[in-house]
């Protein structure tokens, strides 16, 4: 699981679930909890076999599809495909006695109820296993995996956002000869080997700069306004709490908890923190796309 959380949802009546807002009530609950939701729903089988694949966090579907194949045939096709993703198949019927001890598969029966008490007794269980998912990922080491990978991921799309701002740029090499001066300032093993570098070096120059200095240049170059109040916080937020983190060390207090702890900053990753450090990076990734749609205008 990264910070985008992906559900694959089969029901020949899908529509009610997406037109009495279900859905999107399953959506906010995952958007609540600082995750990226993306639901794929189908309501054939064969556009489920044709969407799936193993990066699914939670797969849902009625067991009993009318005029369609049933529930044995999904799962005998996920297991073949060695999809091991975590499973809720529903129904209104009380026949799933035999199926229920299958790893990684869930059943609910509705007790023959219909309509929308059925549809929310469904999403009831659907929050109670994305919560469930939720705590396993949660686990501080692999909370730790996830934010490294995606503040590199935004490490990449400001190295691209430089690039093409300087390209934008009606002063290219005005902005390339402040970045360079801003950076050789700390850097005077680099002087000889920047410092004649021009517009066509562009990607040499973005590709050399650290992080914080991508972050600074982009910064000084936009106009004002929302993007530029909240890319202030970018190097509090992401690059230092990165760097921290990659030097923090995992231990467990005494009541047998996991956490990280960077002992020089006297900072703990305990869950609660990565929360909100998984807040803080879903901001920066949509503020990001923002300017990325700015400079693209």
């Amino acid at each position: 699981m990264k910070l985008e959380y992906k559900i694959l949802w089969l029901d020949d009546k899908i529509k009610d679930f997406i037109e009495d807002g279900f859905i999107e009530e399953v959506e906010q609950h995952l958007i609540n909890n600082n995750f990226i939701p993306t639901i794929t729903p189908v309501s054939k089988t064969s556009d489920f076999f044709n969407e799936l694949d193993s990066s699914f966090d939670l797969i849902l579907t009625d067991y009993h599809l009318n005029n369609d194949e049933n529930g044995e045939k999904v799962i005998k096709e996920l297991r073949k495909n060695s999809v091991m993703t975590e499973v809720l198949f529903y129904t209104a019927k009380a026949d799933l006695k035999d199926a229920k001890k299958i790893d990684r598969i869930s059943f609910l029966e509705t007790g023959r109820k219909v309509g929308t008490e059925h549809i929310e007794n469904v999403i009831e269980k659907t929050i109670d296993l994305i919560d469930l998912t939720i705590k396993k990922f949660q686990h501080i080491v692999s909370m730790r995996g996830m934010i490294m990978q995606e503040t590199s991921s935004l490490d990449v799309e400001m190295e691209l956002l430089l690039s093409k701002m300087i390209q934008k740029s009606d002063k290219p090499d005005e902005i390339i000869k402040t970045i360079i001066q801003k950076y050789t300032k700390g850097n005077e093993d680099f002087n000889e080997n920047i410092k004649d570098l021009t517009i066509k070096d562009l990607e040499t120059v973005s590709f050399r700069i650290g992080a914080s200095h991508r972050w600074r240049a982009l910064k000084r170059n936009l106009p004002k306004g929302e993007i530029k109040t909240v890319l202030n916080d970018y190097d509090s937020e992401i690059i230092s709490i990165r760097n921290k983190f990659a030097h923090a060390v995992l231990k467990t207090d005494k009541d047998g908890r996991d956490y990280f702890e960077n002992k020089k900053e006297g900072i703990e990753f305990n869950n609660d923190f990565c929360n909100q450090i998984r807040k803080n990076i879903i901001k920066h990734k949509e503020n990001l796309e923002s300017l990325n749609h700015l400079l693209e205008q």
